[in-house]
């Protein structure tokens, strides 16, 4: 094996990959009692040969500790070919590039790490040589993480699609106006179950029978209105609208500028329903509008995210906490049967809490079911 000079040192080196972290990592507090890093890894071939990714490590350059490892069949989940989901792959052809997906998982108990760099291991198919390089370092943003109040009022939220591995947001990666950009990367799409675990009962192509439909939305934090949309009418449930502009994806919305840097977008609300308009000062719980289902969206929900720009797209998307409230449920057996349950209407899958359990301060998890109040 032929090891390559780390990307650190200052003298110049030839080296086989080209590997730059796409958006410094901050630190997301989760309810499962870790801190996450999620963020994303740009890899380039530059060479005259394919290359197969063997492993990639991701480690703390203070200690030398390998905090991620991932093998090849790890590596063909996560690694996208430009970037695009759907086209994951652990080899890169001679010029291509991908974006690796990265989440990291810590004890809370443990030091977050102050850099972090990759070691990346590959085999170039034409010499039959292996080469390890280390590069791409980044310093890990662990700023206090925005805090939020309660987005819904009432039992029974269930966070869809949420932190850390799920796809449909943390691989929302868009080429936008020259680069690429990720501003769902901590998004939740807030849905609700009823007395019988079911997000819709009856008719899935009735709105109404969706059991979140028509919720108020209220501000998280007191803030300034920075954007609305009032006019978008309800898609019909069950699918995805074909052939959506990009500025109607987020359907009626309301972005909130709550300081510091931070925005809230709240997405796919109902026509009509959107109760604030640009320039306006708005305080906690106040009403912002209901859940409809406008824009890019095949079933009633609240999409929430917090974004460092005024931007729904063009923004990056940072980590948050709400401050409190009371887990009551999970789903154990995962995105499928949150995706099952929303389609047909079947129950989903809960277990329980006895007793449920208050918590404040940290990131829902993906499908965790809370009660929010005001």
């Amino acid at each position: 094996m032929v090891t390559a000079t780390a990307a650190l040192a200052q003298t110049p080196h030839l080296t086989p990959y080209v590997v730059d972290v796409l958006s410094t990592p901050r630190t997301a507090n989760g309810a499962d009692g870790r801190h996450h890093l999620v963020y994303e890894v740009r890899l380039a071939n530059p060479t005259a040969s394919e290359v197969k990714l063997l492993t990639i490590r991701v480690v703390d350059t203070d200690t030398g500790q390998t905090l991620l490892d991932l093998e090849r069949n790890d590596i063909a989940k996560r690694f996208s070919i430009g970037g695009r989901r759907g086209a994951e792959s652990a080899d890169l052809a001679v010029g291509q590039f991908g974006v690796l997906f990265v989440h990291v998982a810590l004890p809370a108990t443990n030091p977050v790490p102050k850099t972090i760099a990759h070691r990346v291991t590959a085999l170039h198919v034409q010499s039959g040589i292996s080469t390890t390089m280390t590069a791409a370092p980044t310093p890990v943003d662990d700023r206090p993480p925005v805090v939020l109040g309660p987005p819904l009022v009432g039992t029974g939220y269930l966070a869809g699609d949420g932190c850390c591995d799920t796809i449909r947001h943390v691989r929302a990666l868009l080429p936008l106006n020259g680069r690429f950009v990720l501003a769902q990367r901590f998004a939740i799409d807030w849905e609700q179950v009823d007395a019988q675990n079911r997000l819709v009962s009856g008719d899935t192509k009735v709105l109404a029978n969706y059991t979140i439909f028509g919720k108020d939305v209220i501000a998280v934090a007191d803030g300034t209105v920075v954007a609305t949309r009032n006019d978008l009418p309800e898609q019909v449930p069950g699918k995805l609208p074909a052939n959506l502009p990009i500025e109607e994806a987020d359907g009626n919305f309301v972005v909130l500028d709550i300081g510091g840097g931070a925005h809230v977008l709240y997405a796919h609300l109902q026509p009509g329903s959107v109760k604030v308009a640009s320039g306006a000062k708005v305080r906690r719980g106040d009403p912002l509008g209901k859940v409809g289902n406008t824009g890019n969206s095949q079933a009633p929900h609240l999409h929430l995210h917090v974004m460092d720009g005024p931007s729904p797209l063009l923004s990056n998307g940072i980590p948050y906490v709400i401050d409190r409230y009371t887990l009551t449920a999970f789903d154990p057996a995962g995105t499928a049967d949150f995706d099952n349950a929303e389609a047909t209407g079947a129950p989903l899958t809960l277990s329980a809490l006895s007793p449920p359990i208050q918590q404040g301060g940290v990131l829902p998890m993906d499908l965790m079911v809370v009660e929010f109040s005001r």
